[in-house]
């Protein structure tokens, strides 16, 4: 019974990247986040769950990067395809390259599969964060109506930046302490600290603006 758990807890975050696929085509921006951010907690625990049970299995690794490209590549993809809907675009076929971030997400999630080298960091954007940022960005976006000459353009341009860090050779940090201690630990506490700000004043957006600080300073700091 116990080996079924993982997997229950993986489809609960497949599930909520399918809900929340259907609120970004609904253009209910808040919701599709929220049920992002669901479906990372359930992809959080699912892990910790197989490993505490001692039921890690082949099948649950292909089924946690199925849902995670679900939930972290396809439902940002169809958040940032219904926003660009919204704007008059006169080539109607550009919404639709939105979806090529789900395709990079999904090479991304088969890298990591086969990557030995991510064990305590990450080489390129780890999808969730790339999802919270599209998520909480276009969020944002629609909350306060921003809006100007040239936005859908620097949206789109945006979506292929992200694809490349996707599949980027850049390493970035991962949350992962040995110890608590500040030795080794520094740029992870200047990054949780600096957190704190960035929410404060900037709102939902802050979250884009806390995923885009973890890719300059993962730039800035981290060696090949």
């Amino acid at each position: 019974m116990k080996k079924h758990i993982p997997n229950t807890i993986t489809c609960c975050n497949l599930i909520s990247g399918c809900i929340a696929t259907y609120f970004a085509f609904m253009g209910i921006y808040y919701l599709a986040l929220l049920f992002i951010v669901i479906g990372a907690v359930f992809d959080f625990f699912d892990g910790m769950v197989a490993r505490l049970l001692h039921v890690s299995s082949p099948i649950g690794k292909e089924l946690d990067s199925l849902a995670d490209d679900i939930t972290f590549g396809f439902a940002p993809s169809a958040i940032i395809f219904s926003y660009l809907s919204s704007f008059h675009i006169h080539a109607p076929f550009v919404p639709f390259l939105a979806f090529v971030m789900a395709a990079f997400s999904a090479l991304r999630l088969a890298k990591f599969n086969l990557d030995e080298r991510q064990a305590l960091g990450f080489i390129g954007l780890p999808t969730p964060a790339n999802a919270l940022f599209w998520g909480s960005l276009i969020v944002g976006l629609y909350q306060y109506e921003v809006s100007f000459e040239g936005l859908e353009w620097i949206i789109l341009i945006g979506t292929f930046v992200s694809c490349y860090l996707l599949i980027a050779e850049i390493p970035m940090f991962a949350l992962k302490f040995k110890h608590w201690g500040w030795k080794d630990n520094e740029i992870k506490y200047v990054f949780l600290l600096s957190c704190i700000p960035l929410l404060l004043f900037l709102d939902i957006i802050g979250l884009a603006a806390i995923i885009a600080w973890y890719v300059i300073l993962s730039v800035v700091t981290m060696k090949k």
